[in-house]
């Protein structure tokens, strides 16, 4: 069983960024996106024309600064290896009290497909969750997704209308 981590969040974030379950190496590092390969704080720096910070105690405060959250839809689960196709016995985290807590949030944005779908199965068919609350899935940050990094860019630029 291995199990996620907090979430990065205050109470002034207006977007939420969710992923599936960290990589082995992520949980290795204890960081969000901790495989060098992986594109997400390459993305989130690169959206706001900074220069990345190899520091992970400044990319959560910038992370912060910009009012986004980010979290995981699984609180644990079993799983060799990173890929999520390998995921069983997936637990959600506690969605319903996490939007009760963060009320500035409006929209939610879902690191690649797997995350949408353990979203949509383990969360919304199951619990209602704030209302209004705007949902849109992006092409995953994974060195598995082969898409360019500038054409990822190119999609993730839309949380810049959210926040």
């Amino acid at each position: 069983m291995i199990t996620s981590f907090e979430p990065v969040v205050d109470e002034k974030c207006k977007i939420l960024i969710l992923g599936s379950m960290p990589s082995v190496k992520s949980l290795e590092k204890q960081q969000y996106y901790g495989n060098k390969r992986n594109h997400f704080w390459q993305i989130i720096y690169r959206l706001f024309g900074r220069e990345m910070e190899e520091d992970y105690d400044k990319r959560k405060a910038f992370l912060l600064e910009h009012n986004i959250a980010v979290w995981d839809v699984l609180k644990s689960c079993d799983r060799e290896g990173s890929s999520d196709s390998k995921i069983i016995n997936p637990v959600p985290n506690d969605f319903v009290v996490f939007f009760n807590q963060y009320t500035n949030i409006k929209a939610v944005f879902f690191n690649g497909s797997k995350a949408e779908q353990l979203f949509n199965k383990l969360v919304l068919a199951k619990y209602s969750v704030r209302e209004g609350l705007i949902f849109y899935r992006l092409p995953s940050t994974s060195p598995a997704n082969m898409m360019l990094l500038s054409d990822k860019l190119r999609h993730w630029q839309i949380i810049l209308n959210y926040i």
